[in-house]
Parts: C-alpha cells; structure tokens; sequence
C-alpha cells in the first residue's frame, strides 16, 4: 500500500510517539536531506544528493531512512508567496506520489516559503564563503524545513 501524503496536521496523530523524520529540500539538480533525532527534537544536515533519475536518488533516500530507522518524512513544499503552487510544487508534489509507490512511511508536504533565502542570510551572516554556501545550502535548507515541521509537532503535541 502506497505511503499517505499528509499535511503535518493530518500525520501527528498517525506517527509512531519516536522514530526520526527525514527532511527532504528538493532541488532541480540536487536534494537536501536532514535528519532529526528519534525525539524529534532537532533537525541536522545529512547530506546533498546530486540528482541523476527518480529510480537511484529514491533508493538513496529510502536507504537514509532505513539506516536512520525513520517514521517518516517531511518534504519542502516550493509555494509562491501568494500561496499559490506552481510548476516546482507540483513536481514536489509529483515526487511525493512517486516515493509513496515505494515506501509505507508517511509524507508530510511542508511549505517551505523563504527556507532557502533563510539559509542563505544566516550563511552570509556566519562570513561563509560562496564556495562552502554552494556545498552546504541544500543540506541546510532541509534541515530548516525539518526543524520547522518539528516545531509544529510539538507545539501540536503541547496543545491537543
């Protein structure tokens, strides 16, 4: 049975009380992957997939996850300003359906709106070189959009 794709509202009931979630950044030519911690308390970067083809970067992913023994994943979702979706959304939205096929662990859509222009402001403000923010940035933004999904977990645990 393919894996739900959920809003973080939906799936907060349908996670297991521990178990790490994957952070998904997606990128027309790399993939951010950040990982937190089994209490889901603090998202980290992983590592930057370079993408080739939805067949090897899906089994790299899942293998990430298999080794981290994660619940779940969250996966920026790119929506406009006006909170509109459009092409890089949907082909967010279509990697989701795809990595469904492959996986039982639920997918949340996260929006991701100003993740990476984030990143990138509290890179410069660290004085890192453009060289290291091109390496690092994908990383970061998934571990931004992780943090921001654990955030929400929690407050959501806190108040139900």
């Amino acid at each position: 049975m393919p894996a739900p794709i959920l809003s973080i509202v939906d799936a907060a009931p349908l996670l297991p009380p521990r178990g790490g979630l994957i952070g998904l950044d997606l990128g027309t030519k790399t993939i951010g992957v950040a990982s937190s911690d089994p209490d889901r308390r603090l998202a980290a970067g992983v590592e930057t997939i370079a993408r080739k083809q939805f067949t090897p970067d899906a089994q790299r992913i899942l293998s990430l996850a298999s080794a981290r023994h994660a619940a779940g994943f969250v996966l920026g979702l790119p929506v406009n300003m006006d909170g509109s979706e459009g092409p890089r959304a949907q082909s967010s939205r279509a990697f989701a359906r795809n990595l469904a096929k492959l996986t039982e662990l639920p997918i949340v859509l996260w929006d991701e709106r100003l993740s990476t222009a984030a990143v990138e402001r509290d890179m410069l403000a660290m004085d890192m070189s453009r060289a290291r923010r091109a390496e690092v940035v994908d990383q970061q933004a998934a571990t931004f959009i992780l943090q921001g999904a654990l955030d929400r977990l929690r407050f959501l645990a806190e108040n139900d």
